[in-house]
């Protein structure tokens, strides 16, 4: 039996030399929020690739992304999704993206070792590498996929703030992004791609808002260049870096450098509305902020008397804000704060404004 090795502090912002499985057998249990992972694609690539003016593609022939078996790849995946699922916290999550050579038995591991698959996501690129021999359909998308530590896992999910960044529009499942080109791809002294898989910040970013708070430990087990890492320290998480090579160690942390965080007052997101104080309209009327008698209007031309005890009374019905509503409506449900208004300096007011001033107050 293997002695167990003893953890060591989390070492936090910084990039740990070293093979990803080992040295997470070296961290604190339960110690991460999220993980982040791009590991070898296993590409099974056969010779070079040209393009049709014989010029050579710099496609993927790097020794991590050789495996002599589907079956020796399956046993690395297994091993590093154990060792990844020690570090989470019971809370946490996972982010694994491949393509089709990997994923789908990626997807099978994260399903064996007890993670519980939230979402799959396809990245679909805006500017793809064509497919030069004309053999396949172009490869025009990666896929990722999004899963908690177990099934009962109460994970971060940022539903508004990731609404808002798709302009208020619910967030799909397929996200069209561009790769990493131009000025973002990092080159080398030679003025050649540092690292031939390097991932867009556009993506890490999305990834980040949507599923971590500022101050979480983000850890990517496989972390090259160090897109993560970047994006973490810009948007105030914390994170932990592995990976084995030292020249791709060298020019993250020299990236890194460059990073400056932005502003606290900036990373704040739109908070899901849940999450907000509940305010009750019952604590309108014991402020003082709406009178017994006081009259309520709709948008329809309803008119109801504001009671005491914070319930709502017409010619025809009593209740709450909400049933009332529903009631002169006939509907199942009925939002009341948005449903009724009221009288000041002649004008209509939504009774809602009432409710966010108390939630100021509070916060």
């Amino acid at each position: 039996m293997k002695p167990a090795t003893e953890a060591a502090p989390l070492p936090l912002n910084d990039v740990l030399c070293g093979d990803c499985i080992e040295v997470m057998e070296t961290l604190p249990e339960a110690s991460v929020d999220l993980i982040f992972a791009d590991p070898p694609y296993n590409l099974q690539l056969r010779g070079e690739l040209h393009r049709p003016d014989n010029s050579r593609v710099d496609g993927v022939d790097d020794a991590w992304d050789r495996f002599a078996s589907f079956g020796t790849y399956d046993a690395f995946t297994r091993a590093w999704l154990a060792a990844a699922r020690r570090v989470l916290k019971p809370d946490g999550a996972i982010w694994v993206i491949g393509s089709y050579h990997n994923i789908f038995r990626v997807g099978a591991a994260l399903q064996d070792q007890g993670y519980w698959i939230l979402n799959d996501v396809v990245w679909r690129k805006s500017n793809p590498m064509p497919n030069f021999r004309g053999k396949r359909l172009t490869n025009a998308h990666e896929t990722l996929i999004w899963a908690s530590r177990g099934e009962k896992s109460r994970y971060t999910f940022n539903y508004d703030a990731l609404k808002q960044l798709n302009e208020g529009t619910q967030m799909r499942s397929d996200w069209v992004l561009p790769i990493c080109s131009g000025h973002e791809r990092i080159k080398d002294a030679d003025g050649h791609k540092a690292h031939p898989t390097q991932k867009p910040q556009s993506l890490l970013h999305r990834i980040l808002i949507g599923t971590t708070e500022p101050g979480d430990v983000v850890l990517d087990p496989f972390f090259g260049t160090g897109t993560t890492g970047a994006v973490a320290r810009m948007l105030g998480r914390s994170f932990v870096g592995i990976e084995r090579d030292p020249a791709y160690i060298d020019i993250a942390r020299a990236r890194l450098e460059r990073v400056r965080p932005l502003d606290r007052s900036a990373l704040e997101v739109t908070a899901a509305k849940r999450s907000e104080p509940r305010v009750p309209f019952g604590t309108l009327v014991e402020r003082g902020l709406l009178r017994p008698g006081e009259s309520l209007f709709s948008a329809k031309g309803a008119v109801a008397k504001v009671r005491a005890d914070g319930t709502l009374a017409t010619k025809t019905h009593k209740g709450s804000i909400h049933q009332v509503g529903a009631a002169l409506d006939g509907s199942p449900s009925c939002n009341g704060w948005t449903y009724w208004s009221f009288l000041r300096d002649g004008r209509r007011v939504p009774i809602d404004t009432l409710r966010q001033q108390i939630r100021s107050e509070t916060t």
